[in-house]
């Protein structure tokens, strides 16, 4: 795929950025930020079918595992590691991989995404199964890293997806199920950081938030299995039994230091 056919490449819709006042730029990038939400929700039929095959075999106790670099990788290692304290599940459930390992959080790796077999290196240190998951994660939808790993997973039984922001990709064409979030043109020209990794977030939230719900770390509305790591969390713990208890705080708050999650508490009041 030629740099000048990627839709990521293209040239801004605006120009002369430099001569904007700080308002304009403010109100021009939300109006860019302002189209993301829309061209998300067109991708929600790909967002389905890719985690109502993922839910199964997660439920067989196959993992998830998102592959990226720079951006993109940044995003996946992001959503991964919110998982554990956010909904109280193993490490290992949802890992983030980024070519450069995660020296490349902080600082580019030069050329770390440009090695194919990189990318299925790194995910054979976890001995990966078949009934674990891969989702590539490319804007340009080009990214050797990604397109390597993806490869090598799907020859090798595991399920495969990829989030892009390009149409017909060749990371999409090898994929089992391809979700493209087609945004357009960024609003400084290539920089992927801003609506095509908007756009990633937001998928990313959608698929580990559904696939949370749907393997149990939710009850009503609450993440009653949450990890109580700072005052902040065991606030909202108590919170949470307090009102669904009927019980002063500082009961509720005792109840939750003993038990150790919101859900101990509350099997224990069933």
């Amino acid at each position: 795929m030629k740099t000048e056919d990627k839709i990521t490449e293209r040239p801004s819709h605006f120009d002369h950025l430099e001569q904007m006042s700080v308002k304009e730029l403010l109100q021009h990038i939300n109006e860019e930020d302002a189209l993301v939400a829309g061209v998300v929700h067109e991708a929600i039929p790909q967002i389905e079918a890719l985690v109502e095959a993922v839910e199964p075999r997660m439920k067989q106790g196959g993992r998830l595992f998102y592959v990226g670099a720079g951006t993109s990788g940044r995003l996946g290692v992001l959503d991964a590691s919110e998982l554990p304290p956010t909904f109280g599940v193993p490490e290992e459930w949802v890992v983030g991989l980024i070519a450069g390992g995660d020296e490349a959080l902080r600082h580019a790796i030069e050329k770390a995404e440009d090695v194919p077999e990189q990318g299925w290196r790194d995910l054979e240190t976890y001995h990966p199964t078949i009934n674990d998951t891969v989702i590539g994660i490319a804007a340009s939808g080009t990214t050797p890293y990604v397109i390597g790993a993806v490869s090598e997973a799907k020859r090798q039984g595991l399920l495969t997806g990829c989030i892009t922001s390009n149409p017909q990709t060749p990371l999409a064409e090898v994929v089992d199920f391809p979700i493209e979030t087609i945004v357009g043109p960024e609003f400084v020209t290539g920089s992927s950081r801003m609506k095509s990794g908007t756009a990633q977030k937001m998928v990313l939230n959608m698929i580990s938030t559904t696939l949370m719900i749907r393997l149990g770390r939710v009850e009503g509305n609450r993440m009653v299995k949450m990890q109580l790591k700072n005052a902040k969390l065991v606030d909202r713990g108590t919170r949470m039994i307090q009102e669904s208890l009927g019980i002063p705080y500082n009961e509720a708050e005792r109840r939750l230091l003993e038990a150790g999650s919101v859900d101990g508490v509350l099997k224990d009041n069933l």
